[in-house]
Order: structure tokens, then C-alpha cells, then sequence
């Protein structure tokens, strides 16, 4: 056997062994499929594309728009059926929560609340799909000469979807500012609330409302990530205890008795963490948007 052959023996194994590590496989799973072809080397990088996160958020968001234009023209006065009364339902709730805290035209608000709620729910929902399918599924294309070293399904686990939704909320806050107070309103509010309008305090009170703007986009935004990261983080380590026998751990039926059980009623329970985290982050979207209403 030449020496490149056995040099590419020990990568293999050392591949191979790599691969069993816990530790290799849930940083396998967190990694999205980017066109750096590796981890990012820094928080902050623009020149970075996640196309999984993309792609996904994109879809959902079409699977959103389409489930929400069937259901507007199947809508009928006669007896409705359980589609038809799940959407009135969400209607309805978005419309009271919208009239409670947003007081002036909400024609383009209540619609973009309710399209805000869904699209995360179905963000969300992508967690519940079992963590081995997505690599098994790019193992499968793989046999079609279609190479994906990498990819993560769930976009609200991407910080970068995250903060990308939290900021357009922000600019949608500054563009109903502008539109309900004008731009001299706007400017005047940023210099004189919350201490007034004295000179002396001007500098203090801008200071204060930037950092106010500033962290709603990013604690609306880490709210939703914190959440669904760690709830996928936790199916991932509930997946490792059907994985122990390949740990060298005598265990196989203790994990997968564990994985059963544990994952069965992880996944119940995350179905409470997918709603509320999408009722949140529509809530606090109609909360800030409403503010951008109400003049100080």
C-alpha cells in the first residue's frame, strides 16, 4: 500500500471517528450550509450567506401566503368548515389584540400581524422534524452528485434570520414614526422625551432613545433565537441517547427507550414553546408599532 493511500486511510478513520463524537455530531447539526464552506470566523459577517436559513424562510413564507389566500377565497357564509374556522379564529385574535394597542389605520397592520404570527409557526414547526432526517436526506442527493456538506432546517435557530425579522420591525416602527408624526415630530420626540424638551437634557434624551430603538431589535430578536435554539439544542442531546451504542456505551436499549420517551414528550411540550414564541414576537410587533403611534 502506497503512503497516499494510507494517508488517506487515516484521514478516512479519523473522519470516521470524528463523526461518533457527541461533540462532532451536534456541531454537524448547528452548522449551516453557507458559501464559506465552514463555520463563520466572526460574529459579524455580512459577507456570509446561510442559504438553508434562505431557502426555508422563503418557503414557509410562501406556504404562509398561500395557506392564507386559500383560505380568503374558500370563505363562505354558509357553514365553514375546520380550515375556514381555524383561520376566522387567528382573524379574529389578531384583529383584537391589533385594535387594543395600535389606535389609528391598522389596514396594513392586522394583516401583517396575522402573516407574522403564522410565518413563525411554520418557522417553528420545522424543529419538530426529526434532527438524522436532515442529514439523511443530503446523504440520499448526495447519490445524485448533489453535494450539501451542511444544512440546518430550522431559520429561527439562525441568529441571523432572527435580528434580519427583528429589524424589520424596527424600520416598519420608523416608518409609521415618520408617517403618524412627521419627520419634525419624530426628530423632536428622539431630543425631548422622556426627561423634555430643555437643552441640557437634549443630548441625554437621544442617547437614551437610541439605545431604546436599539435594543428592542435586538431582544425581539434574541428572544425568538434563545428559545429555539435551545429547544433544538435539547432534541439534539435527546437524539444522542438513541445514538450511545455508537459511543462505545453498552446502553443501546436504555437510549433508545430514552429517545423515545424523552423526545415523545420534549416534542409535545416544544409545541407550547413554537406558539408562544410566535404570539410573542407578534404581540411585541403590534406593541411597537403602536408606539410608534402614541406621541409623548
Amino acid at each position: 500500500m502506497s503512503s497516499e493511500v494510507k494517508a488517506a486511510a487515516e484521514v478516512g478513520q479519523h473522519a470516521a471517528t470524528e463523526a461518533l463524537t457527541p461533540t462532532a455530531y451536534i456541531a454537524e447539526h448547528l452548522q449551516n450550509l453557507n458559501n464559506i464552506g465552514g463555520p463563520q470566523a466572526s460574529i459579524i459577517d455580512f459577507s456570509v450567506i446561510h442559504f438553508d436559513t434562505i431557502f426555508w424562510t422563503t418557503l414557509m413564507g410562501l406556504v404562509t401566503v398561500l395557506l392564507l389566500v386559500i383560505a380568503a377565497r374558500k370563505a363562505s357564509p354558509a357553514v365553514p368548515g375546520r380550515f375556514q374556522c381555524l383561520v376566522e379564529m387567528l382573524v379574529e385574535m389578531v384583529e383584537t389584540q391589533s385594535k387594543g394597542i395600535v389606535h389609528g389605520d391598522r389596514s396594513y397592520i392586522a394583516p401583517l400581524a396575522l402573516f407574522v404570527f403564522c410565518w413563525i409557526i411554520l418557522l417553528n414547526t420545522l424543529d419538530l422534524v426529526p434532527v438524522d432526517w436532515v442529514v439523511g436526506v443530503n446523504h440520499f442527493i448526495e447519490g445524485f452528485g448533489v453535494h450539501v456538506p451542511h444544512h440546518k432546517i430550522v431559520p429561527t435557530t439562525d441568529l441571523n434570520a432572527t435580528l434580519g425579522m427583528s429589524f424589520s420591525v424596527l424600520l416598519l416602527v420608523f416608518f409609521y414614526s415618520f408617517k403618524v408624526k412627521g419627520f419634525g415630530g419624530f426628530m423632536h420626540e428622539l431630543i425631548s422625551a422622556p426627561f423634555g424638551a430643555k437643552w441640557y437634557l437634549m443630548p441625554f434624551n437621544l442617547v437614551l432613545n437610541i439605545i431604546e430603538y436599539v435594543a428592542k431589535g435586538v431582544s425581539l430578536g434574541m428572544r425568538l433565537f434563545g428559545n429555539m435554539y435551545a429547544g433544538e439544542l435539547i432534541f439534539l442531546l435527546i437524539a444522542l441517547l438513541g445514538s450511545m451504542w455508537t459511543f462505545n456505551l453498552d446502553l443501546y436499549m436504555l437510549g433508545f427507550v430514552g429517545n423515545v420517551l424523552a423526545g415523545s414528550a420534549w416534542a409535545i411540550f416544544h409545541i407550547l414553546v413554537i406558539l408562544l414564541q410566535a404570539f410573542i414576537f407578534m404581540m411585541l410587533t403590534l406593541v411597537y408599532i403602536g408606539q410608534a403611534h402614541s406621541h409623548h
